[in-house]
């Protein structure tokens, strides 16, 4: 009898689950890596193999460069992909990029935290075209993603639920994935960031001077989750005016550039992008942010559908034997509906990093170098509140993205109506690990 459910279970064991392929660790040497091991076929269970081959075979968990696998990526009925990302952080002499007068100067903060802790898990269910996210943010004990991709044709695709708008690159690339500690200025004037809503996505004429990725989503325009903000009476989805987003991106070398800063894989071909996006929204915030809506300087706290927002992006980037560069450039219209008053803003950013060790092989293939250039208008019709930041930047990588130390320096200034501008600089150490 024992034997008989012995064999009925392994049978209903390897019709669920597609035993697990051999594992493949994503590459966190700088130079090409060797191909991935060629996946491992269904196998009979002979009576003669040991124990421990047979655990092997039927295991449903591996760990690996990217955390914690269950069941097996892109195969099978199930999958997920579980691990914990932490940022340690010190700052000095602030903690975060001054934009007033009164912010300049100061007092040192020499601020040391986990700047970021998160607890992901993602994969597909019930079938490999349906995918799944989650991430938890464990600082500040919120929901960061929930969504679910439907995804049977590469040319169409469905997201919905909540996650990082499709809009700028910048944004959208993981802070463990980042070149420098932290994004550049431009970042808090100009994200959608996450957003609770849907997306029609997909990718078109893939490998061809054609090749192209498109969104176009729809949002509920609060940012993320619900709440009631500080001296609101409504909760801050009440002002029934939707969020709408377009992004085109055209891979015009045929090959996609993904959302990963450096250029870890050391592309022996140029992979390079040239995107355009652009939205609307009415709601009661003129900025965004993982804490939810927010203001800009000189905002206050609108009534629901207050604010109008009208925003426009260009952006480009390239990764080639090592060498990695990006920009983007923004522009930005609020318009304050009670008082008819509109402020135009516009901002942008030239970032760029290399591996030296790929021309001078006594530089150590672990480090990478890059420098930064940003600079935010916050209202092109006032004139001498330029902000800008010119930024330096060395990356030591043990493990890839998955545990790097991050050195930074950044010189930032604000334009004056009288004298000179204000200067200040800022240093940053951060250790990235993800486990």
């Amino acid at each position: 009898m024992s034997k008989t459910f012995h064999t009925c279970f392994s049978l209903l064991l390897a019709w669920l689950i597609v035993p697990p392929a051999a594992y493949s660790q994503e590459s966190g040497e700088l130079l090409a890596a060797s191909p991935p091991a060629a996946a491992a076929s269904p196998v009979e269970i002979e009576p003669e193999q040991s124990g421990s081959e047979l655990k092997e075979k039927r295991s449903l968990f591996k760990y690996g460069r990217s955390g914690l696998q269950i069941g097996e990526k892109d195969k099978g009925r199930f999958s997920a992909k579980v691990n914990i990302r932490s940022q340690l952080r010190f700052s000095s002499p602030f903690r975060s990029a001054p934009r007033k007068e009164s912010q300049f100067g100061g007092e040192g903060e020499r601020d040391f935290r986990f700047q970021r802790a998160r607890f992901k898990v993602e994969g597909h269910a019930f079938t490999p075209w349906i995918d799944y996210k989650f991430e938890h943010d464990l600082v500040n004990n919120q929901i960061l993603d929930a969504r679910m991709t439907i995804g049977k044709w590469e040319s169409l695709q469905f997201q919905f639920g909540q996650w990082k708008v499709d809009y700028s690159r910048e944004r959208i690339d993981s802070s463990g994935k980042q070149q420098f500690a932290d994004r550049s200025i431009v970042n808090r004037a100009f994200t959608l960031d996450r957003q609770k809503g849907a997306t029609v996505l997909g990718r078109l004429m893939k490998g061809t001077v054609g090749d192209s990725r498109y969104y176009v989503g729809v949002f509920a325009g609060n940012g993320r989750g619900f709440r009631t903000p500080a001296g609101a009476e409504e909760l801050d989805h009440s002002d029934g005016s939707p969020l709408v987003t377009a992004r085109y991106q055209w891979n015009f070398l045929g090959r996609d550039v993904g959302h990963s800063q450096s250029d870890l894989e050391y592309n022996d071909k140029p992979a390079a992008a040239l995107s355009f996006g652009t939205a609307r929204n009415r709601s009661r915030y003129t900025r965004f942010s993982s804490s939810g809506g927010g203001q800009l300087d000189g905002f206050a706290l609108g009534r629901p559908g207050q604010y109008a927002l009208r925003q426009f992006m260009e952006e480009a980037t390239m990764k080639y034997r090592g060498l990695s560069l990006q920009h983007e450039l923004h522009w930005k219209r609020v318009e304050d509906t009670a008082t008819t008053k509109m402020t135009y803003m516009r901002g942008g950013y030239v970032q760029a990093g290399y591996f030296f060790h790929h021309v001078l092989p006594q530089i150590p293939k672990q480090l990478e170098v890059g420098t930064r250039y940003a600079m935010v208008d916050p209202n092109r019709t006032r004139g001498n509140d330029l902000q800008k930041e010119l930024a330096f930047v060395a990356n030591w990588f043990f493990y890839g993205h998955g545990n790097k130390l991050t050195f930074d320096t950044s010189r930032f200034s604000l334009g004056q109506l009288e004298g000179s501008d204000l200067k200040d600089t800022q240093v940053r150490l951060q250790w990235d690990v993800s486990f």
